[in-house]
């Protein structure tokens, strides 16, 4: 079952809510859509892209943490020693800033377009910053 759609440069993909595994962050995110942004590729944390958000506090605590995320898990790096931010994984990945590792909510998991993953990775390297939008499936 898919809950959301998830546009990136020229890609869709349907995902999944992680809702009994992280639902204070499904729940706050769901709350945000339609939700538009640009990705950009990651620095120290290899086959990845990412929202970097800053100090936006989205009042949600660690649940569901993983520093190694599958390709197509989204995480939610909620903040604290580094900047909140948003991470999709398209190949391998040990989640980590300038201050080291990190650990983020796995709260979405791409269930359709899969293929596509390594492209869109490859394209926001080569290409720059990417815009990214999620949103209901039929939206």
């Amino acid at each position: 079952m898919s809950d959301i759609r998830i546009t990136a440069g020229p890609y869709s993909f349907l995902a999944r809510f992680e809702d009994a595994a992280a639902p204070v962050t499904c729940a706050m995110f769901r709350a945000l859509l339609p939700y538009r942004e640009r990705i950009i590729h990651v620095r120290w944390s290899g086959e990845a892209c990412w929202i970097p958000l800053g100090a936006t506090d989205f009042a949600v605590g660690f649940e569901n943490h993983t520093s190694y995320p599958a390709p197509g898990q989204i995480l939610l790096y909620p903040g604290g020693i580094s900047e909140t931010e948003i991470l999709l994984g398209y190949g391998a990945v040990r989640f980590a800033s300038k201050v080291g590792q990190l650990v983020g909510n796995h709260f979405l998991t791409i269930t359709q377009g899969q293929e596509n993953l390594a492209a869109l990775g490859k394209l926001t390297l080569w290409s720059g910053a990417q815009p990214i939008i999620f949103h209901p499936p039929e939206g």
